[in-house]
């Protein structure tokens, strides 16, 4: 579902300029700062670029990605 807000103008231009360089549109890109915020708050024991870099990843499609082989080391 799709909803209007109001935001500050200086938090939609920090969006619209993040948003180029992250591939997203403007409320795409506000709507993963809201979920990256939540789930820091959720879990505060986590350094908050992990849990960025979580969300990221929860994104990316699984059929792109390499299996972990445990004591294969790649260099």
């Amino acid at each position: 579902m799709s909803m209007p807000v109001r935001i500050d103008d200086e938090l939609y231009e920090q969006a619209k300029s993040a948003s180029k360089g992250e591939c997203r549109t403007i409320s795409g890109q506000l709507e993963f700062w809201a979920k990256v915020g939540k789930a820091a708050l959720d879990n505060p024991d986590l350094p908050i670029e992990f849990v960025r870099e979580l969300m990221i990843a929860r994104t990316e499609d699984r059929k792109q990605l390499t299996a972990f082989v445990p004591g294969q080391h790649r260099g």
